[in-house]
């Protein structure tokens, strides 16, 4: 099998459309201008030694091993800062060039430990490597004097070694290995965009330093990884690499975190997991990667992960371990007695945003085919299900328009109510160099998030709106841009329905829609709303991206049509560097919507009442199929409550945790009579349930997922399951239990199943994903490569449509009970509900949530920073503690819900989405106070949780 090799070419790519032909060593090579003599050479199949230079980062120079001589020039210039030229005649290896790279390469080994053979890096040091290239074969300058690798000299102290940093979980830093190549500083700077690194003193002083010579775990460094990934030497070391030895083997896969979707490499020792290095032939990340993907994988061999299926009768019962035949005929026979009983609709099913799209198609086709009801549902009506909603009705498509790609493009970026660099930080990454490039920023934001200033980038406006007034505070933009005349006529002619635009323009320009209205309404100052509007409409390429701050309102669906009005108005559809981007939250949640997961649609957001439909899949799964919407999330627990609705399959999703109202949430499981919870680990959800089946992770699966710009990208199976089944495997063995004829032996016979029957799938198959690489769909016969750019030439709507957007407040108000708004979000570290960033490292640095307030607010309260504070809103009240800062604005406090114990949703109300029910998670009216511990429904919520999750130990035989 081996490992998955890549070409390092030293240097980035030129994007220039103009060619130069040069020779190398004898050898003619064509290469855009612009293009570094290294890597030219690469492409030519002739290699340079280097140390300092690596494509992922600008070129340096430092290192003086990648001398080249040039016909007609004097001197030695290094390859990796000298462009190629017409006609350039390039040696690579004289001897004069041996000797000066054997003479600099002494050098670098006469202040390195020689410890190759017991080095973390031995086999993988690119030090050692290029030792070898130039031929060194002695050292002629000893250790004595000044040096960085003893402790001591002469049995005095060395005041210039360094011990080793251990304190990141993840890696090691190890300064007597340093060569100061200073790739690691350029990674972060260029790469990640953090700056947390640094190279403090100077000549022989100098070092590598994260921030102000602290640790790094003290450090402002995010643990992204890009450091370890460019050292060439053991400097910086992946503390599983020293644990566990190099890697033997790879396998390219596709990350299971958030919606960016980044390619990695798994590295395998047999079939341990060594580490996970970013890919950089992935078309999401470019060889990038945050956190999670790259270090929080050790959830899949956490000591808690659940390995058999388990059944009681009752919720109060212990768990009883049994076999998978048994578990499987239990549930099927309750469903089919459920059935019986209440009727076809009492029970159904939620698809995971975590699974493949072949397993989330599986389940929502066993619903459909098996249940023969529609009463299938996903965490997107959580989340995006307004952007479905919003985007399908002005666009006529529910995803986002762009690739990743096209944010290289953009002159003018906004905002809305996303946080990036913490729930995307890989896409984030790639926005702030776009930013610190010269591309203007504008965010729409309760919170001052860290994309507002940080390091070299500062927004030109940034409207920190009052949680609850998007529609008028976006419409107010647009108010603007109608009325001083900044609309795209020409595109909106061409483009739109002229007359639904002038309805829409005369709305907008209403006075009560004006900067004036609206900013004392939205806290904001109106200045800031006409500068702001005027920019985007001005400023050149305009692409907006938004996130949950935009869809969990209950005007989400409004909203994300006034987003794509915007984007309409000004000309920002339809080719690179523009366009509406939804940041999906989850590794799959668009997949999961393409797959036909919600009650009203089938695969590719075709609606069940539609005959045509119908017919293809009534064909193939030889049923007739329901031709009424089933029940969505929300209205399967008030069914429950009702007694209508008794049965649910939940596959990878924590309901409990992540919904809101959660005393609702629970009131509607205990009232089922069947809840089979297929996950990883014994989740919140799984408290009221009655069958555990054990989930597989992505490592031990085949399939796709689909990304936030419809990248359709292989996940591959680098282990065996440990549950011994993977994901898709059990709903099919669930599936033939109550009576279905499915056979399918591999997932690719799933995805055949898929592009057979779904027209935006139509060209995609495994063999094609592995030839491309992936594809954004819609990929068929009309786009046989994908569609990375949507609506070029035309809405798929036909005309794109403007709809008015008129402000509606929620009906959760502020009063003299509860004077706060409370919001909800993400942080770097933690993912969703937490269940699998909680069982790794990660909780070093965010180990609970906490509740930001402003120090105004704080103040009057009597709180200081670390208190224990009560949160309390209309529907229940929690404890956290309290952080106190000026992110948020007076009167708005914010927190996470990424840890149980806080149970954040208790606090959140059961408003939604007028649209698509989507939860009001950004809305809530609270008060807080001074408390002593938690509250009371807090240590009742823990007794019944650690109650239920009691497995029976089995008696030994006699």
């Amino acid at each position: 099998m081996g490992l998955v090799q890549e070409i390092d070419y030293g240097t980035p790519s030129s994007t220039s459309e103009k060619q130069v032909t040069l020779t190398v060593d004898g050898f003619t090579v064509t290469v855009p201008e612009g293009t570094s003599i290294m890597r030219a050479s690469m492409e030519a199949g002739i290699a340079i030694p280097k140390l300092c230079a690596t494509d992922m980062v600008d070129a340096f120079g430092s290192c003086r091993l990648c001398l080249v001589e040039i016909d007609g020039r004097n001197g030695t210039p290094s390859s990796c800062t000298t462009p190629v030229a017409p006609g350039m005649v390039v040696h690579t290896q004289t001897g004069r060039l041996k000797d000066i790279r054997r003479g600099v390469m002494e050098l670098y080994i006469s202040d390195h430990p020689l410890d190759c053979l017991t080095c973390a890096a031995n086999g993988d040091c690119e030090l050692q490597t290029q030792a070898g290239v130039v031929g060194l074969r002695d050292v002629r300058y000893g250790y004595e004097g000044d040096n960085h690798v003893f402790k001591k000299n002469d049995g005095a102290e060395n005041f210039k070694w360094m011990a080793k940093d251990e304190s990141n979980p993840y890696f090691t830093y190890d300064p007597s290995k340093c060569i100061v190549c200073s790739r690691c500083v350029r990674a972060c700077e260029e790469v990640q965009g953090t700056f947390a690194l640094t190279i403090e003193g100077r000549g022989f002083e100098s070092r590598v330093s994260p921030s102000m010579h602290q640790l790094f775990i003290d450090s402002e460094c995010v643990s992204c990884g890009a450091c370890v990934q460019a050292c060439p030497t053991a400097t910086l070391s992946e503390k599983s690499v020293i644990k566990i030895g190099q890697p033997e083997h790879s396998v390219v896969t596709t990350c299971a975190y958030c919606g960016v979707g980044c390619s990695f490499k798994a590295e395998m020792r047999g079939d341990e997991l060594v580490r996970m290095v970013p890919y950089k032939d992935g078309k999401a990340n470019r060889g990038h990667s945050c956190v999670k993907g790259r270090f929080a994988y050790g959830y899949s061999t956490h000591k808690e992960r659940i390995l058999n299926p388990m059944i009681r009768e009752k919720v109060t019962d212990p768990w009883r371990e049994v076999s998978w035949e048994e578990a499987l005929t239990h549930t099927a026979s309750e469903f089919r007695r459920i059935q019986y009983q209440y009727g076809r609709t009492s029970i159904g099913g939620i698809t995971s945003s975590r699974c493949t799209n072949e397993e989330t198609y599986l389940v929502q086709k066993l619903i459909r085919q098996g249940f023969r009801n529609n009463n299938v549902d996903t965490c997107a009506r959580v989340c995006h299900s307004p952007t479905g909603y919003g985007l399908g009705q002005t666009f006529g498509t529910s995803a986002g328009t762009q690739d990743f790609d096209s944010i290289e493009q953009t002159d003018v970026v906004m905002i809305i109510g996303a946080n990036p660099t913490d729930a995307h930080p890989v896409f984030a990454s790639r926005m702030k160099k776009r930013l610190r490039k010269g591309a203007k920023l504008i965010v729409l934001d309760p919170r001052r998030t860290d994309i507002v200033r940080s390091a070299h980038i500062e927004a030109q406006h940034h409207l920190p709106l009052k949680p609850g007034t998007n529609v008028a505070v976006v419409t107010a933009l647009a108010h603007v841009i109608v009325t001083e005349g900044l609309f795209d006529e020409a595109f909106i002619r061409e483009r739109c329905d002229w007359d639904e635009f002038q309805d829409w323009a005369s709305f907008v320009a209403l006075p009560e829609n004006s900067p004036e209205m609206v900013g004392q309404l939205a806290n904001v100052d109106p200045e800031e709303i006409r500068a702001a509007a005027r920019l985007f409409a001005t400023g050149g390429n305009g692409a907006i991206y938004y996130g949950l701050g935009v869809t969990e309102h209950s005007q989400g669906s409004t909203t994300v049509i006034a987003i794509a009005n915007l984007a309409m108005a000004t000309g920002n559809i339809g080719r690179p560097g523009v366009g509406v981007n939804p940041l999906r939250g989850q590794n799959n949640v668009q997949g999961s919507c393409d797959m036909g997961s919600f009650p009203h649609e089938l695969p590719g957001y075709r609606h069940v009442s539609g005959d045509a439909v119908r017919d293809i899949y009534e064909s193939l799964w030889g049923v007739k199929l329901d031709d009424e919407p089933g029940l969505r999330i929300p209205n399967m627990l008030d069914a429950a409550v009702d007694g209508s609705f008794k049965g649910l399959y939940v596959q990878g999703e924590d309901i409990l945790q992540s919904d809101p109202d959660t005393k609702h949430v629970a009131a509607g499981l205990a009232a089922m009579e069947c809840v089979v919870v297929h996950d990883l680990f014994l989740n919140e959800t799984a408290n009221y349930a009655h069958v555990f089946l054990p989930g597989s992770t992505f490592l031990e699966k085949d399939g796709t997922f689909t990304n936030a710009e419809r990248r359709i990208n292989r996940v591959r199976k680098v282990m065996a399951p440990k549950n011994g089944l993977a994901d898709w495997e059990v709903t099919q063995k669930l599936a033939q239990t109550m009576g279905l004829t499915w056979n399918y032996q591999h997932p690719s016979e799933i995805m055949d199943e898929i592009a057979t029957t779904t027209p935006s799938f139509a060209k995609v198959s495994y063999d094609y994903l592995d030839r491309m690489g992936s594809v954004q769909w819609p990929c068929n016969e009309q786009a046989p490569e994908g569609t990375p750019i949507m609506h070029i030439s035309g809405f798929v709507r036909g005309k794109g449509k403007f709809i008015r957007t008129e402000y509606v407040a929620t009906d959760e108000r502020t009063g003299p009970r509860f004077p706060l708004l409370l919001t909800t979000g993400r942080i770097l570290s933690q993912y969703n509900v937490g269940a699998q960033t909680r069982r790794t490292d990660n909780v070093m640095w965010h180990s609970e949530d906490r509740l930001e307030i402003h120090p105004h607010d704080a103040e009057n309260r009597g709180l200081r920073d670390g208190d224990w504070v009560r949160l309390a809103s209309r529907s229940g009240e929690t404890t956290l503690r309290a952080l106190i800062t000026d992110k948020v604005s007076p009167g708005v406090v914010y927190t996470t819900f990424h840890h149980p114990d806080t149970q954040a949703n208790v606090i959140t109300t059961d408003f939604s989405d007028w649209a698509t029910n989507c939860p009001e998670y950004k809305v809530t009216a609270v008060q807080v106070g001074a408390s002593n511990g938690p509250s009371e429904w807090q240590l009742d919520y823990d007794e019944q949780a650690r109650n239920s999750r009691r497995i029976a130990t089995l008696e030994a035989a006699e």
